[in-house]
């Protein structure tokens, strides 16, 4: 089976990490691929370092006459079965296989987006079983569209330092990660943890609302036991000198971080948003609270400290999970037999 996959996203993000992953994974599980990416040069490199060779356009706005008709020549050279395109500038920009060609088309989408740049697809790949509910109810054809999860990787060096943010080494420590912008509701974290006065917090992540978020811990008067990491590449490490990991996000389509915190083995408390409601469901792989409640976050990291059991007992239920379907070699094989079906 050939494949070809196009991926025109942004410097930084979660499809985008996740892109440079599954291509890294299909590479070492001797898929023969081809990649064509907007021009990235730390994309590139990242690719080129897994071993997958990468074709760079430039995938611009629509007085770009270059992209398509370079596209289309590397899909008559590759002569791919499948074509799986990301996100919707890539989508737009990736034909539908006509005359000769015999290809099937498959768009994958991270989030709610607007079908306008994917019905031409033939397929469509949803990363969570509530975006695929968004794609047939936006008028897809219902058997065209499935359910292909993230995988993430299992941590696999030591614990970073504590000492190095300047944080107690016997203090319980909450983690948050991500954007800093709004939908990740890091605001209402912040207000909870005026009811924790014994926790310490990291938050790691860059985005716009990183003056605002450090001035609110200021007012707060929690400054002091709170940690902005700014954007880090060694998001394991974290994972694992946590003891809490919490999600308060607003919005969050799937919750690859949710995934991140099972892999490494830790609790999670999660603000009830799709992804990581869809994915704790049954309070038996984390703690859900209700969207935008400061004392419910508060309320079960409490209950974690007041109960010893629950946190390793939650933990051992998210990697359970973790194991069973999210790992490189379980999404991998999804993918695989997916293709398979409908090439």
């Amino acid at each position: 089976m050939r494949l070809l996959q196009t991926m025109a996203g942004a410097e930084v993000g979660g499809a985008e990490a996740f892109f440079v992953r599954l291509a890294i994974a299909f590479q070492k599980a001797g898929v023969d691929q081809r990649v064509v990416i907007r021009r990235d040069p730390a994309r590139a490199r990242a690719l080129r370092e897994g071993g997958v060779r990468a074709v760079e356009l430039p995938f611009g706005g629509r007085m770009d006459f270059r992209t398509r008709p370079a596209l289309q020549r590397e899909i008559e050279r590759s002569r791919p079965d499948i074509v799986l395109s990301w996100m919707s500038r890539a989508s737009w920009a990736t034909p539908k296989a006509e005359g000769q060609q015999s290809y099937k088309l498959i768009g994958r989408l991270g989030g709610y987006y607007d079908l306008k740049y994917y019905r031409h697809c033939d397929y469509l790949v949803g990363n969570t079983q509530d975006i695929v509910r968004h794609i047939v109810e936006a008028g897809f054809d219902k058997d065209r569209a499935f359910y292909l999860p993230n995988f993430v990787h299992a941590p696999q060096g030591e614990a970073i330092s504590r000492v190095g943010f300047d944080t107690p080494v016997d203090v319980p420590l909450l983690l948050a990660m991500g954007r800093l912008h709004e939908n990740k509701g890091f605001d209402v974290l912040l207000h909870a943890m005026k009811s924790l006065p014994d926790h310490w917090l990291w938050i790691a992540g860059e985005g716009p609302e990183a003056a605002a978020l450090n001035r609110l811990s200021r007012d707060l008067g929690v400054s002091d036991r709170v940690r902005f990491l700014g954007w880090r590449d060694d998001s394991d490490a974290l994972m694992q000198a946590c003891d809490v990991f919490i999600c308060s996000s607003r919005h969050e389509p799937l919750g690859n971080i949710v995934l991140e915190a099972w892999a490494a083995g830790k609790p999670v408390v999660a603000a009830a948003a799709a992804g990581p409601a869809s994915l704790i469901g049954d309070d038996e792989a984390g703690l859900l609270v209700p969207v935008e409640d400061s004392d419910a976050i508060a309320s079960a990291v409490l209950r974690l400290a007041d109960a010893p059991g629950l946190g390793p007992s939650l933990a051992a239920e998210g990697r359970q999970r973790y194991e069973r379907d999210y790992t490189e070699d379980a999404v991998v094989a999804k993918y695989l037999a997916f293709f398979e079906s409908v090439r």
